[in-house]
């Protein structure tokens, strides 16, 4: 099943594979080494550090490729504006029992970061906007109740 990812999310785990494939092996290689260097692999702990290291690093890098592999990028910037919420847009939305604006972005799961103001398209407040024009309201499923919001503005940055 295709995982939606926007462009900058793509770039960036692109970015990171790049450097564990890179950088990052290469330093724990000679860390292994120096470890090795050592003598007895047995009671070595900086040796025993090293693979676990090395094990979790390649471990991240099957993940990034994999995510990769699945990816159906989106560039959001190519979608018709139509005011309508979709998958990458900014949204501006503000709480009917307040008139405190707040601006999201609808991302893919791992590009999710609330204080970069990202959320994750799988997360109650996408759900409930999603499909929704500007000047709708979308009522979100919430720990403490049912809490609506407006829609402001939905742009395609």
């Amino acid at each position: 099943m295709p995982i939606p990812m926007t462009v900058n999310g793509a770039e960036s785990l692109r970015v990171e594979l790049a450097q564990r494939k890179g950088e990052i092996r290469q330093s724990i290689v000679k860390d292994i080494a120096e470890a090795r260097a050592h003598g007895d692999l047995k009671e070595n702990a900086e040796y025993h550090a090293a693979r676990e290291q090395q094990s979790l690093n390649e471990g991240r890098i099957q993940d990034i490729e994999s995510k990769l592999a699945d990816a159906q990028v989106i560039d959001v910037t190519k979608i018709p504006v139509t005011g309508k919420v979709v998958f990458g847009a900014t949204v501006t939305i503000a709480g009917e029992d307040s008139a405190d604006e707040t601006t999201y972005q609808i991302v893919g799961e791992d590009e999710a970061d609330l204080k970069q103001g990202k959320i994750s398209v799988l997360s109650p407040i996408s759900r409930a906007l999603i499909g929704k024009d500007s000047g709708d309201v979308a009522s979100v499923n919430s720990p403490s109740g049912v809490k609506d919001y407006e829609i402001i503005k939905v742009e395609h940055l």
